[in-house]
C-alpha cells in the first residue's frame, strides 16, 4: 500500500462549520470542501444552510436511497437546475415514467454485444494517443488534456461515425464553456430558490448550447432518411430503440439530449478516470509493473482489443481503486418528497439528501487505510459492501454506460502500460477540484519513456 503525507493527494475536507457564505464560496471554489471531516467516520451528519440537509455514508441508508425508496429521492433541483440547460429532460435528470421509458428504449444500446461491437473504435483511439504520447515523449505531457482527446475521439466515433457533418470541435467547446461557467453553485441554489429564479452564469452560456444543439439536430433528421450501416454507432441504435412497453421511440429532441447526455458523460468521466490512474500509476512504479507484466502476458497482439478485457483483471482493479479516491461524480443530491427515516434520523420532506461518495470511499470504518493506493484490495469483490462503493450510482438509476466506460479505461490503460513507463514530473503535483466533476486542477503532468 501506498501512503505518503502528499500521496494519492487528496482534499482538504472541513473541520469547523460554516455559514451560508463561507459555504457559497467554498462550493464555488470545490464542491468537496464543504464536506466535514467527520463525514468519513460517521455514518450520517445532518444540518441546515438555508435548506435542512442530511450527508448519508451508512450502506444500509443508501441502499434506502438509491434502491428501496428510490421513488422518495429524485435529483435535486440544484442538479437538474445545473444541468438541464445543456442536456434537457434527459436519462440523466428525468424522473418518474419518463425517465422510465427512455431508460427501456436506451437499454439495449449499452448491451455488452454492443459494446463490444464497439470495442475497435476504443482500441484504435488508444493506438492514436500513443502515437501522440511518442511524437512528445522528450518533454512532459499533460495526461489530462492527452486523456480529454482520446476519449473525446471515443465517444465522437461512436455517436456520430462517419458524420462529416457534425463539427466535433464546437461541440466540444461548447460543452467546455457551459461546464466553465454554468457548472458553479450559485447563491440561489444554495439558498433553495426555485427553479425559475435566474442563475446569471447558465444565462451567459446559453448561445453555445444552442448551437451545439442545433448542429446534433442537423445530424439526426440527415441520418434518419440514410442508409444503414455496419457496425451500428450510438445514434444508429439509439434511432431504432423502442420502448418494449409502449412501443414508444424518442423524438428528435429527445435523441438529442440524450446524446449530448452520452456525450458529455461519456467523455470526461473517462478521461478523468484514466488521468488519475495514470497519477497513480506514475507515482507507484511497483503497481505500474505489475499492470504491464499482466497486459503483456495476456495481449499477444500489438493492439489491446474488447476481447482482452476479462483477462485484465488487476488493471480493472487499477481503475477500480482510482474510480474509489476520486470518483468523477463524487458527491450527487437528492430532495426528499416525502417523510423517510435515515440511520435513525428524520428526514422530512424537502431536505436535501447528500451522497458524498468522496467521502464514503474513504470511509475509515468501511475500509482499510482509505487513503491508500492499493488495487489489490479489489481482487475479492465479496469483501467489499455494495453500497461502500458508488462510482456508478446503484438501483435502478446505476449509470447505464458503466459497461462502456469500464471496457474503454482497461483497452486505453493497458494499450499505454504496454507501451510507456510513467513517472512523475517534479513540482507538478495535481489538486483534486470539483465542480460538475472532479477534476485534477494543474493538470496531471507526466513524463512517458517509450517502451
Amino acid at each position: 500500500m501506498v501512503e505518503t503525507l502528499d500521496f494519492p493527494v487528496r482534499v482538504q475536507l472541513v473541520t469547523q462549520p460554516m455559514g451560508i457564505l463561507q459555504s457559497l464560496a467554498a462550493a464555488r471554489s470545490n464542491v468537496l470542501s464543504i464536506i466535514p471531516e467527520i463525514a468519513t467516520k460517521q455514518p450520517i451528519i445532518s444540518g441546515k444552510t438555508g435548506k435542512r440537509w442530511h450527508m448519508v455514508m451508512d450502506p444500509e441508508g443508501l441502499r434506502n436511497i438509491l434502491l428501496k425508496n428510490v421513488e422518495n429521492y429524485p435529483k435535486s433541483a440544484v442538479t437538474k437546475n445545473l444541468l438541464k440547460p445543456a442536456i434537457g429532460d434527459s436519462l440523466f435528470v428525468a424522473e418518474g415514467s419518463h425517465w422510465r421509458w427512455q431508460r427501456r428504449a436506451a437499454a439495449p444500446v449499452f448491451s455488452h454485444r454492443n459494446v463490444m461491437n464497439l470495442s475497435p473504435i476504443m482500441s484504435a483511439a488508444a493506438v492514436r494517443s500513443c502515437e501522440r504520447i511518442r511524437n512528445n515523449s522528450e518533454n512532459p505531457i499533460n495526461f489530462f488534456d492527452e486523456m480529454v482527446t482520446t476519449t473525446f475521439d471515443v465517444i465522437s466515433d461512436v455517436t456520430f461515425s462517419d458524420d462529416e457533418g457534425f463539427d466535433r470541435i464546437s461541440v466540444h467547446r461548447a460543452i467546455d464553456s457551459y461546464i466553465a461557467e454554468a457548472g458553479k453553485i450559485s447563491l440561489p441554489d444554495i439558498l433553495g430558490f426555485p427553479e425559475w429564479v435566474p442563475r446569471l452564469g447558465r444565462i451567459m452560456s446559453g448561445h453555445n448550447l444552442k448551437e451545439m444543439k442545433r448542429l446534433a439536430d442537423n445530424v439526426i433528421d440527415r441520418r434518419r432518411g440514410g442508409a444503414s450501416k455496419s457496425p451500428l454507432d450510438l445514434l444508429d441504435l439509439l434511432l431504432s430503440g423502442v420502448d418494449p412497453k409502449t412501443n414508444r421511440k424518442m423524438d428528435t429532441g429527445e435523441l438529442r439530449d440524450n446524446l449530448l447526455t452520452f456525450i458529455v458523460a461519456g467523455h470526461e468521466t473517462t478521461a478523468l478516470t484514466l488521468s488519475w490512474a495514470l497519477y497513480l500509476l506514475a507515482n507507484d512504479q511497483r503497481v505500474q509493473d505489475l499492470a504491464r507484466n499482466e497486459v503483456n502476458e495476456h495481449v499477444l497482439k500489438d493492439q489491446v482489443v474488447g476481447g482482452d478485457v476479462q483477462n485484465l483483471k488487476y488493471v480493472r482493479s487499477i481503475i477500480d481503486e482510482a474510480l474509489r479516491l476520486y470518483p468523477p461524480a463524487a458527491l450527487v443530491s437528492r430532495t426528499a418528497v416525502g417523510l423517510d427515516e435515515l440511520c435513525g434520523r428524520e428526514v422530512k420532506p424537502g431536505d436535501t439528501v447528500i451522497i458524498p461518495i468522496y467521502a464514503l470511499h474513504r470511509h475509515h470504518k468501511l475500509w482499510s487505510r482509505p487513503d491508500s493506493f492499493y488495487p489489490e484490495r479489489f481482487e475479492s469483490d465479496s469483501l467489499i459492501d455494495r453500497y461502500a462503493y458508488l462510482p456508478f450510482g446503484d438501483g435502478p438509476r446505476v449509470c447505464i454506460g458503466a459497461n462502456f466506460a469500464i471496457n474503454e479505461a482497461v483497452i486505453i490503460l493497458s494499450t499505454l502500460v504496454k507501451n510507456f513507463r510513467f513517472k512523475p514530473v517534479s513540482g507538478r503535483v495535481p489538486s483534486p477540484k470539483m465542480i460538475l466533476t472532479l477534476r485534477p486542477e494543474g493538470g496531471v503532468w507526466l513524463g512517458a519513456e517509450p517502451i
